[in-house]
């Protein structure tokens, strides 16, 4: 089962549920706030994001800013980095979808489009 990490005033994740209810895609959806991905999820998308740490960031957010992550982000380990997103479902960049088949961070609808569900 596809899980979809999600923030109820979120409207990018308000779209995004849409999306998959309107294409009948079985998803259990989760309050990321409450429950942040856990490490093994943030580690597959990591690799699916080719590694690029800074992808499952909300780099928008106000904690992202608060703790200087954009400065301090280039020197934490990988360990270190998905233990602060593990423990904080605010940095966590939404929608975050992972399942068996399909590891996505954020919402583009032409892109989701392309995934094979």
């Amino acid at each position: 089962m596809r899980k979809i990490y999600t923030y109820a005033k979120c409207d990018t994740c308000r779209r995004a549920v849409k999306f998959l209810r309107g294409k009948g895609i079985g998803f259990q959806e989760i309050p990321i706030r409450e429950t942040p991905p856990s490490v093994p999820e943030l580690k597959a998308m990591l690799q699916s994001q080719g590694g690029e740490m800074r992808k499952l960031f909300n780099t928008s957010g106000v904690d992202y800013k608060t703790l200087g992550l954009s400065a301090r982000l280039p020197g934490l380990s990988e360990a270190e980095a998905l233990k602060l997103l593990a423990g904080n479902g605010n940095l966590v960049k939404r929608p975050f979808v992972v399942g068996t088949d399909v590891h996505l961070v954020g919402f583009k609808e032409d892109e989701w489009l392309l995934v094979n569900w």
